[in-house]
């Protein structure tokens, strides 16, 4: 048998993804599965998606008791966001902990502190694997902070024109659209079908959303690497609501003077031989459905001379590459694992 491995929070959109993917890993056991309010329920009857998995058909969620989550070789927590610091307070210290949630995502705390009513909790090692150096301090880290999946696609779009000195952090405005799913599963009436079938709406305008802290930090650290003196990241950042349940597609522009060539060049030399990230043929504009399913992120850049700026569009599944498919990448380089093992980069369109 492979290496066990338990999810805290197992009941949720992100959990149920987590265990689709886990149930097809060639080396990865299935172990405790807990989740608060639907402890003691059947797990198909809240993923009726994983019907007829022999390690899962009969199953049912545990109440969150960390020493039975403890009796595995790693743990996943999807919990909201401030549960997940909670928990991990009370496991073994060489428990490995995959954290999907944003408990352990910023280095500042007054950056939380703006951002979140829970106290800080402190800074895991960021897994964002297609980040320079970041799969090395992965596979030596015990405790990874997965990335937010809106985080996950900006900070892939832009991160290399950054890092190549092609775009200027003090100016940078991302639009993005996400499917329903990236709100959670917990019912609301402004996720009704009634209110969001045929309608885009915008939320949380204005700089207030929680993963705009998220994505400045990263895309400084990009910029840290290639620049002895960087500037700080101002971002100005739109998320909207989509008619879809999965799914992102954001539009990231920065102020730039670099031809098209040459942002293509950066971000082509950035992800060459990279399984998950692709930069798509000259002329091909990403779109959400090529990569439901898969833990792939589809890029595309032009150059806007009129307007003085780079515009990267990048598209991915938010409950894959944006959460539970880029927890079981870190999963495996923490494991010691094939990266790409019991993952896929083709999707499942239409």
């Amino acid at each position: 048998m492979g290496a066990r491995v338990a999810v805290a929070g197992a009941s949720g959109y992100a959990g149920g993804e987590l265990l689709r993917l886990l149930a097809g890993h060639p080396d990865l056991e299935i172990g405790p599965l807990s989740a608060n309010s639907n402890a003691g329920a059947p797990v198909t009857a809240a993923h009726p998606q994983l019907t007829g998995h022999p390690g899962l058909d009969g199953a049912i969620f545990a109440d969150p008791d960390p020493d039975v989550l403890a009796d595995a070789d790693l743990l996943f927590t999807a919990l909201p966001h401030g549960e997940s610091a909670q928990l991990a307070a009370r496991l073994p210290a060489q428990l490995k902990i995959i954290d999907l949630g944003a408990d352990f995502r910023l280095a500042d705390p007054e950056a939380w502190t703006a951002y979140y009513p829970t106290p800080y909790a402190g800074q895991w090692t960021y897994g964002l694997p297609e980040l320079p150096g970041a799969r090395d301090a992965i596979k030596a880290s015990a405790t990874v902070a997965a990335p937010g999946c809106y985080a996950t696609t900006s900070i892939l779009a832009l991160a290399p024109l950054l890092a190549a000195g092609l775009a200027e952090p003090a100016d940078i405005v991302i639009v993005a659209a996400s499917g329903t799913s990236g709100a959670g599963r917990s019912p609301r009436p402004d996720l009704l079908a009634t209110e969001v079938m045929g309608s885009m709406s915008a939320y949380q305008v204005g700089g207030t959303h929680r993963h705009t802290p998220e994505i400045e930090q990263n895309l400084f650290n990009a910029e840290r690497t290639a620049v002895s003196a960087p500037v700080p990241v101002t971002l100005s950042f739109t998320p909207t609501l989509a008619p879809m349940s999965r799914g992102i597609l954001a539009t990231c522009t920065a102020r730039s003077a670099a031809a098209t060539a040459e942002l293509r060049a950066a971000l082509a030399g950035a992800y060459e031989g990279e399984s998950f990230v692709h930069l798509l043929p000259e002329g091909r504009w990403p779109a959400t459905a090529a990569t439901l399913g898969s833990n792939a992120a589809h890029l595309q850049v032009a150059a806007d001379p009129h307007a003085g700026r780079a515009v990267v569009v990048c598209a991915l599944d938010n409950l894959v590459k944006g959460a539970a498919g880029q927890a079981i990448q870190i999963a495996n380089l923490m494991l010691g694992l094939p990266e790409t093992a019991g993952l896929t980069a083709h999707g499942v369109s239409p």
